[in-house]
């Protein structure tokens, strides 16, 4: 259980952040939710946060931008009285074979997904280490692990990610905080909703389970690794993919 926690959830108007928000309330947080242009479907987060009986707080924030991630995270602190769980889902895909990617294709994709996620680190690690506590949980992904053709700027975006946890989780272990990682294989949400049927078969083939997950079996996860009973795991990528990856 969370009771008594507070937490930040970046993306959290949409599929994998909104319902890991959601369930880190059901636990017992107050949970800020970060959005950056889904303003209506982040205040129905916040909405439905409250029916829970907890607290919730809107932030609008790019995380690509440095100086408006602190802000974010200062707000989150002093609207909740403390942050104790960051978790980091903000990311967006801009697919493209490789020899026909631009440059602010990849550029837009690793400023959101990997920067973005080194800057709410950056500023939230500060006040983990005065409370001497905390979780950090960064969402990568499968495509991170194994590769992904038509997707060479967000695969080394997820790939990144899993070097920044590892790298994070060294630094701030000696102060309690933990940092891991999550990646999560193919999830029903908007982004797979838009694929072929042809394509999603192709996926489904590859995946010992023969079936998408759903965004519950993310949020489950996140919600073990911001609790009290995962405090002697850090560094880690925990795969959720349905043994897509192994």
């Amino acid at each position: 259980m969370l009771t008594g926690k507070t937490a930040l959830v970046t993306g959290a108007g949409r599929g994998i952040g909104r319902e890991i928000a959601l369930t880190l309330a059901r636990e017992g947080a107050d949970v800020a939710i970060n959005y950056n242009g889904s303003a209506d479907a982040a205040k129905e987060v916040a909405a439905k946060i409250e029916a829970l009986g907890r607290k919730a707080v809107l932030i609008q924030c790019n995380v690509a931008d440095f100086q408006a991630a602190e802000e974010m995270i200062k707000k989150a602190a002093e609207e909740l009285g403390r942050l104790d769980i960051l978790v980091n889902n903000a990311g967006i895909t801009k697919d493209n074979l490789l020899l026909r990617m631009s440059e602010a294709e990849y550029d837009a994709v690793l400023d959101i997904n990997l920067k973005g996620c080194f800057n709410t680190i950056r500023h939230a690690a500060k006040l983990m280490i005065k409370q001497r506590s905390g979780r950090i949980i960064n969402l990568s992904s499968v495509s991170g692990v194994m590769g992904n053709a038509g997707q060479a700027n967000y695969c080394a975006s997820k790939a990144g990610i899993i070097g920044l946890t590892k790298s994070a989780a060294r630094e701030l272990a000696s102060r309690n905080v933990t940092v891991n990682a999550i990646a999560p294989g193919f999830i029903e949400t908007e982004m797979t909703a838009v694929l072929s049927d042809s394509v999603k078969e192709n996926i489904l083939a590859q995946i010992p389970m023969h079936r998408l997950g759903n965004t519950k079996d993310i949020a489950e996860a996140a919600a073990f690794l911001a609790s009290d009973r995962a405090g002697y795991i850090t560094g880690q990528v925990i795969q959720v993919n349905g043994g897509m990856a192994m």
